[in-house]
């Protein structure tokens, strides 16, 4: 039998990626009556985690918790892969031990050869190039909160980074209209623009990008790794700062989120992180529900 991955979201069709919405808010739901539902007993879940986090480590080992099964913490000074053994080896040792592998690392790569030696599902946590594990969580946050998101205006304003390549592959799955504002020389990755084609539409002016959105969304503007760009990004971006009058160039139904942690006073005001039409925490909290969705679809559907 082939083993499923997920290391972006086009590795779902839509119906699917539908089905694990759905799916996440019914868990979600099942979790705040205190209905014990355990489909995991004696499933372990590998979590290796070369980038640091919270929310990633929390949601996908108190899932696997709430679930009935059990998540190991892998770093790179607790394993071999951090003294040089080849990815491809510890692929096909730890896929003999774990019933899956959730990976958090730099270069995409690294999933993409793991994956080819795995004999377990692994999922992208997060890579320099993509995060599809948080777009499962924003998704389901739209659609609780405003329901489908079909057809609607969704705007990124900030860096291109891998949150921005994986709205422009949600835009695709999800069918909406997405338009990306952000600095010249700043841009995502041409592959992804081009391959959306013109469902995405790409802005220098955030005020120009935001007019009658229904979603937007921002994220910090130097990531982990660029720490020695900080100064020159902050400069940069500074146009880019998410506000509530900002905000209000929006569609009145428009909501705000934020993939987290967020910088207050650079990329989003104090102020909107307080603000009605902010539905950060919702978000946050749903990066466990969806998760245990998707481990659920990959280890037992």
């Amino acid at each position: 039998m082939t083993v499923r991955h997920f290391l972006s979201l086009m590795d779902c069709t839509p119906a699917e990626l539908a089905g694990l919405l759905k799916r996440g808010i019914e868990l979600k739901s099942l979790h705040q009556q205190g209905v014990i539902y355990e489909p995991l007993k004696n499933r372990v879940l590998g979590m290796i985690f070369e980038k640091a986090s919270t929310r990633t480590r929390v949601s996908f080992e108190a899932g696997m918790i709430q679930l009935g099964g059990q998540a190991i913490f892998l770093s790179p000074r607790d394993t071999q892969l951090g003294r040089g053994e080849p990815i491809e080896d510890s692929a096909r040792v730890l896929s003999r031990m774990c019933d899956a592998v959730m990976i958090r690392t730099f270069a995409h790569s690294t999933l993409d050869t793991f994956a080819a030696h795995s004999q377990v599902p692994v999922i992208n946590g997060l890579s320099d190039d993509l995060h599809p594990c948080q777009l499962l969580a924003d998704m389901q946050t739209f659609l609780e909160h405003r329901g489908s998101i079909k057809d609607k205006v969704v705007v990124w304003i900030g860096d291109g980074n891998n949150m921005c390549n994986s709205y422009i592959q949600a835009a695709m799955q999800f069918d909406f209209q997405l338009r990306i504002a952000c600095p010249e020389g700043y841009d995502p990755d041409p592959a992804f623009l081009e391959q959306a084609g013109d469902r995405v539409t790409l802005l220098r002016d955030p005020n120009e990008a935001v007019a009658g959105a229904h979603l937007v969304c921002t994220d910090v503007w130097a990531s982990m790794g660029q720490e020695e760009e900080a100064q020159a990004r902050m400069q940069s971006f500074a146009p880019y700062q998410v506000t509530p009058a900002m905000l209000d160039r929006a569609d009145e139904s428009v909501i705000f989120m934020h993939c987290l942690p967020a910088h207050r006073g650079e990329e989003v005001s104090a102020a909107l992180m307080e603000d009605p039409r902010s539905v950060v925490w919702d978000q946050a909290e749903n990066r466990l529900h969806a998760q245990k969705a998707l481990v659920e679809f990959l280890l037992i559907d």
